[in-house]
């Protein structure tokens, strides 16, 4: 019991700030789209195809720099998101104007801090960092229950701890930390699976027809045409709908090299995932449909994958559960940066 409360109070010495990072950072993202301020942020989603195709239109021909990408409106956002090359990008209304533009993520709160929460600044290196933050939060979990159980007799159902002391607040840590293990365990666990990939391709391998998550997710190996200068995006926008009916339109990529396709993902109405897995690849060169993915064709283990970000962004579950996972983030944070100061700068005066 001694080397494990060792290893739990010397690894939240050292690592209890950056996952009071991740859950300050975590609570403002879950409200992201409530508190982005731009023009006509607020208006209804528009998913008629006759609109969406002359915005991307639009969007497409007015450009000064070739479009990456656009992540269409959605129902608590009514921009759409245009990405150009490196982090340049723009919100454009669902006419197709573009009412905010910037060439870093500096320009914009959002951008970095979504950065911060997700890669720490340090691109593909902090995303690892990151997945391996959250296997020592998952470790601190079930170290910390283990720890809970020979105080158990202790407990008690305090926000906040009856005195700013050492024993206080080392007592209110082990009580928080037990009322709040499960919803911190989803949250770690759905963390190292977004960004370990060896993780959920071991778990899932065997549900997943053998395939790693990137496998399963790379779009058709046929090339396409040359793209053509201004594509009918309402026919492509009609064949997609005519496929899935149901379906919203969330994310179209363009070609970024000769070869590459256009591809289109929607989300069907009972999917988790907010911006769908049900996805169309076209020809750009004559629109014609290449591929059609049914996110609920996809193996056990894609579905189960698709679950993941839907649970730790809170995108699924209501206002209920979004309120959860943010009162779960402001928890994180108190239980990261009382553990650090309790470590450091709260230590009992010698007798």
């Amino acid at each position: 019991m001694r080397v494990i409360d060792l290893l739990h109070r010397w690894t939240g010495g050292l690592a209890g700030l950056l996952l009071a990072v991740f859950g300050l950072t975590g609570t403002i993202l879950v409200y992201k789209d409530y508190w982005i301020d731009a023009p006509h942020a607020r208006d209804a989603q528009i998913q008629e195809i006759d609109t969406l195709a002359a915005a991307i239109t639009r969007i497409t021909a007015d450009a000064e720099s070739p479009v990456r990408s656009i992540l269409l409106a959605k129902q608590n956002f009514g921009l759409h998101l245009v990405r150009y090359g490196g982090e340049a990008g723009a919100y454009a209304d669902q006419a197709g104007n573009i009412v905010a533009h910037w060439d870093s993520k500096w320009d914009r709160t959002e951008l970095w801090m979504f950065d911060l929460h997700h890669y720490l600044f340090f691109g593909e290196t902090g995303e690892i960092a990151g997945g391996i933050l959250g296997l020592i939060g998952f470790g601190f979990v079930a170290t910390g229950t283990i720890l809970w159980w020979s105080r158990r007799k202790f407990f008690s159902w305090r926000p906040w701890p009856k005195r700013m002391s050492r024993p206080a607040v080392m007592h209110n840590h082990r009580d928080l930390g037990l009322i709040w293990a499960p919803m911190l365990a989803v949250s770690f666990f759905t963390a190292i699976m977004l960004t370990v990939p060896v993780l959920p391709d071991a778990i899932l391998a065997p549900w997943n027809n053998g395939l790693t998550i990137a496998q399963s997710l790379a779009p058709p190996a046929m090339k396409g045409g040359v793209a053509t200068s201004a594509p009918d995006w309402k026919a492509l926008l009609t064949a997609a709908r005519t496929r899935f009916p149901d379906a919203e339109f969330r994310i179209l990529a363009l070609p970024t090299k000769e070869g590459d396709l256009i591809s289109l993902r929607t989300r069907q109405q009972a999917e988790w995932l907010p911006n769908g897995r049900s996805t169309l690849w076209f020809d750009p060169s004559d629109g014609r449909v290449v591929e059609a993915r049914d996110a609920f064709a996809l193996s056990p283990g894609m579905r189960f994958f698709n679950k993941t970000y839907p649970l730790h962004a809170a995108t699924v579950g209501g206002q209920a559960f979004r309120l959860l996972t943010a009162v779960m983030g402001v928890v994180l944070t108190m239980l990261g940066t009382l553990a650090v100061w309790t470590f450091w700068f709260r230590r009992n005066k010698p007798a």
